[in-house]
């Protein structure tokens, strides 16, 4: 049986056709502490896309961190990936699952929509992510979701609930003093002249946070 997804810093991937330089910026971020990453490249280039999977899942496996794939359940199924992040349009939750089997986890993107969350939740899903909460250079036109959300789902659902969107050191304590389990951040880490250092501020929030 597979341990529930982990709370902590969830890097997500920037678009990187560099292969050897997404691989460094993603050590760094590894070394300073990341409890799990999403791997997210929406290139049509699917043999860069087989290549960065499989080499980013060494990586992980090295540092015994999960790595999810953002949307292809197919090519987290490839290279035997830890799971998949569905976001509207993918494949269904139920048709996951069959691919990929008991064991993967698989997270549910639920933007501002707890009914949705609920849903997944009821379909089996392993985690669910609100967002964004606030201005994300990634997806700047993304609608805001409100921190009484976290608080609503907080006292409604019971698996792990990941914040998205424009997330920093700055403003991530108040995700998580209102209900986040983990916080996935992209810019913040990948963005950051050092990821190794940018990581491990993050993670002093969840040290903050289990302290109090």
């Amino acid at each position: 049986m597979k341990a529930p997804f982990p709370g902590g810093v969830y890097a997500i991937t920037p678009a990187e056709a560099d292969t050897d330089r997404l691989l460094a910026r993603v050590e760094a971020a590894l070394a300073g502490g990341i409890s799990a990453l999403q791997y997210r490249e929406k290139t049509g280039d699917v043999a860069l896309r087989h290549a960065q999977a499989s080499e980013l899942l060494a990586l992980c496996r090295r540092r015994g961190v999960p790595l999810i794939v953002n949307d292809d359940v197919r090519l987290a199924d490839l290279v035997g990936a830890d799971g998949v992040h569905l976001g509207l349009g993918d494949p269904g939750l139920a048709e996951a699952r069959i691919l990929l089997g008991a064991d993967k986890y698989i997270g549910v993107s639920c933007y501002q929509s707890l009914p949705l969350a609920k849903k997944a939740e009821a379909g089996g899903a392993d985690y669910v992510a609100f967002g964004s909460f606030y201005p994300s250079p990634s997806k700047p036109e993304a609608p805001r979701a409100p921190l009484d959300l976290l608080r609503a789902a907080r006292r409604a659902l019971h698996l792990p609930i990941v914040a998205i969107g424009g997330i920093t050191a700055e403003n991530g304590a108040a995700l998580l003093e209102n209900g986040a389990d983990a916080l996935a951040v992209i810019s913040a880490l990948f963005d950051a002249p050092d990821a190794r250092a940018a990581a491990r501020q993050l993670n002093a929030l969840f040290a903050w946070e289990s302290e109090e």
